[in-house]
């Protein structure tokens, strides 16, 4: 193998560490939309779709990964020695990289929280302007019917 391989493998590695952090970052500016009062709809799902790029951009560095580890696995087991170096820096971008997912799916777990308690009160906030909507009908209903006297002597022969 060419120490070019290593090298690939490497900038991969480095650079699912740069989209984690984008992804950290996404997570973070979904978490501030989450908190505010009055929930900006168009704001969030601008956040997800830039989260849902950086994920799939993720896959794709996955899978390239996968096929040039495949290509070049027998030769850094056979030859641990040369690729010393190469092999220590992977373990630590890859132990980073563990750590980056552990908080990206604590991220992702605290915003799913947040975007539940949301909606709950986006429901509440519907729910309480139909019930008013609904007092407000009878109300009009009752006071129309206030003024009406039904007939007092009606008279069944016709």
């Amino acid at each position: 193998m060419s120490q070019s391989g290593a090298q690939i493998l490497l900038q991969s590695l480095e650079k699912k560490t740069q989209l984690l952090d984008k992804i950290i970052q996404q997570n973070s500016v979904q978490e501030d939309i989450l908190k505010q009062d009055d929930l900006d709809m168009d704001a969030f799902d601008e956040a997800i779709n830039k989260q849902g790029e950086y994920i799939e951009e993720l896959d794709r560095l996955d899978q390239g990964f996968e096929a040039v580890y495949d290509r070049v696995r027998a030769e850094l087991l056979q030859d641990k020695s040369r690729y010393r170096a190469e092999i220590a820096r992977m373990q630590e971008l890859i132990q980073k990289i563990t750590d980056k997912i552990v908080t990206v799916n604590a991220g992702n777990m605290r915003n799913k929280t947040l975007a539940e308690n949301q909606f709950q009160k986006k429901r509440t906030t519907i729910g309480t302007g139909a019930s008013k909507n609904r007092a407000a009908r009878n109300y009009y209903n009752s006071m129309n019917n206030l003024n009406y006297v039904s007939p007092q002597f009606y008279d069944s022969k016709k």
